[in-house]
């Protein structure tokens, strides 16, 4: 089965969760492309009141286009569930996002969300993350000794760029850093080490904070319940 087709199938799912008159976190991704779609259907057919929360400019240009509302993190007071996608996630229900850029907003939202839901296709979930490049934000000033210093750790370090060269920047106009650490045995252990890191904004280790993912795979959707 084609993979589009396959998140397609999760994020299709993923829409039965919401319920009316919620606060909803909307993720960022291929993945959310299609959630978002298929949320803007249930919101006209069913006359759901939504209140949602995007965790990108892409993300709210398009709920908005279709008609869903938008408002933004610091106007409202909770979130109920958070719907996003994920570039790996391992048997631990243990992540790593930002394949986007957005991981510095989607970890805002999420942490804010009552409840986590990840949509992914099946050649997202893995035995151990890490072979997916790990994303960490970090200011521009002084980037290069933020890189210099995870090349002496040796954790692999590439500033992320676009097509034509130039370094890409996240929504907060900051840079990425990818990490190409192939396995990462000790998540937590490296989240609070980057953590540390003077002039690291955010990482996109994803940890103990996803209640289910929603597989899409040639079988159908598998449901994995986390906590």
């Amino acid at each position: 089965m084609d993979k589009n087709a396959m998140k397609k199938m999760a994020a299709e799912r993923s829409v039965a969760y919401v319920e009316d008159n919620m606060v909803l976190g909307l993720g960022t991704g291929s993945t959310v492309v299609y959630m978002v779609e298929a949320l803007a259907k249930r919101v006209k057919a069913e006359n759901l009141h939504l209140t949602c929360v995007c965790t990108s400019i892409r993300t709210a240009d398009q709920a908005k286009s279709l008609g869903i509302p938008v408002k933004a993190l610091n106007e409202v007071d909770h979130i109920d569930l958070t719907i996003d996608g994920a570039d790996e996630v391992d048997a631990n229900f243990q992540g790593i996002k930002g394949g986007g850029a957005a991981h510095l907003f989607e970890k805002l939202v999420a942490t804010t969300s009552t409840r986590n839901i990840w949509i992914v296709d099946e050649a997202k979930v893995v035995d151990t993350i890490g072979r997916f490049p790990l994303p960490v934000e970090v200011i521009p000033f002084g980037s290069q000794q933020v890189y210099n210093r995870f090349v002496k750790e040796g954790l692999h370090p590439e500033f992320r760029t676009t097509a034509d060269g130039h370094r890409v920047l996240t929504d907060s106009k900051n840079e990425i850093i990818d990490l190409h650490l192939e396995k990462i045995t000790h998540p937590h252990l490296l989240a609070a080490w980057l953590s540390e890191q003077v002039g690291v904004v955010e990482h996109g280790l994803f940890l103990d904070l996803v209640n289910e993912v929603v597989v899409g795979s040639p079988e159908g959707v598998k449901i994995l319940k986390a906590r």
